[in-house]
């Protein structure tokens, strides 16, 4: 069984709150690390409605609390908005707290627009061009090679795992000249998924980190009892995408039958061809479209994202997934 994970955007939906969004999002790691997930991810998002994992650090100390085993990491730190030194205090803290269990992903996109870059007083775009540097001043301060003078505590001699985030060629050639692990988002950047395999493991360059390139590739899953269960539950995560895309995100709204049908063939063609990593249906038929994705790809982890309106049927599409690839 390739070993799974799991991203999770912690999805307020319509009609609750944030802090009920935290608190399923306690229990969805608690079910993923139940059922045998390796890795439980919240990614940075910010000034979305929908969306309440933007102070990833908190987020992630709060589900530390709620499990004991699995990983938990952010998918990722989008690091043009920080300072490295501060990543490296926060997620040391998170080391100190769950020794042994800490991701951290790092990803050059700014998850936000040029006015939340303003309010979170970064110089976004000299902040993207120095995000190679910054990476390796971060692993520094956590790791103390090379010396930089100065101590991040917590952070120095932390056992913080690092990956590097991507959905271009840019983070797969940073990734493998780093000799770091490679996590691809390929659930919702699916274009350049096979040219970045090829390039990250061509290019790699073995660190004391890891003496092998490691990929883990995102995709879509949403598991169900039946095929037309899945497909009714996967319109949320439909509907949240075409949002998002036309300008208009939301909060996570219940469930619409047949709306990829009704969308107008432009939007419906946006939508298929983002969602192409993707495995929607009953148990047997998703354990079949990730396998046949994994032989694609080499994957050496599958990280399973998509959100429902329905909490209990996230959980109940993480066990069914983990059990149909047993």
């Amino acid at each position: 069984m390739i070993p799974l994970s799991v991203l999770d955007l912690v999805p307020v939906r319509e009609g609750l709150t944030v802090a009920e969004a935290l608190g399923e999002a306690a229990v969805l790691a608690q079910c993923a690390e139940q059922a045998g997930y390796r890795r439980f991810w919240v990614a940075e998002h910010h000034a979305m409605d929908g969306v309440a994992g933007g102070a990833t650090a908190v987020v992630l100390a709060h589900i530390g609390n709620a499990t004991s085993t699995i990983r938990i990491g952010a998918g990722g730190i989008m690091l043009p908005n920080h300072n490295p030194f501060v990543i490296a205090e926060q997620f040391g803290t998170l080391d100190a707290l769950f020794p042994g269990r800490i991701d951290l992903g790092l990803g050059r996109a700014p998850g936000a627009d040029m006015r939340i870059a303003q309010a979170l007083r970064r110089d976004l775009g000299r902040a993207s061009d120095l995000f190679p540097q910054d990476v390796v001043e971060l692993r520094a301060l956590l790791t103390g090679e090379p010396d930089l003078g100065i101590r991040a505590t917590p952070g120095h001699g932390a056992a913080v795992e690092l990956w590097m985030l991507g959905s271009s060629l840019f983070g797969a050639q940073l990734a493998a000249a780093l000799g770091l692990p490679y996590a691809f988002a390929a659930h919702f950047a699916p274009d350049h998924l096979d040219q970045a395999m090829e390039v990250y493991r061509r290019q790699f360059r073995p660190s004391a980190a890891l003496e092998h390139p490691h990929v883990m590739v995102a995709m879509n899953v949403i598991a169900a009892d039946s095929a037309e269960e899945a497909v009714l539950l996967c319109s949320s995560m439909d509907q949240s995408f075409v949002a998002l895309r036309s300008g208009n995100p939301g909060k996570l709204r219940p469930p619409v039958p047949g709306y990829r049908e009704s969308l107008p063939p432009g939007h419906r063609a946006m939508l298929e061809h983002v969602r192409q990593a993707s495995a929607v249906g009953t148990p047997d038929a998703v354990a079949a479209a990730i396998a046949r994705f994994v032989e694609r790809t080499g994957a050496d982890e599958i990280i399973v994202s998509g959100a429902t309106f329905d909490p209990a049927a996230r959980r109940r599409s993480l066990e069914l997934t983990a059990e149909a690839l047993k």
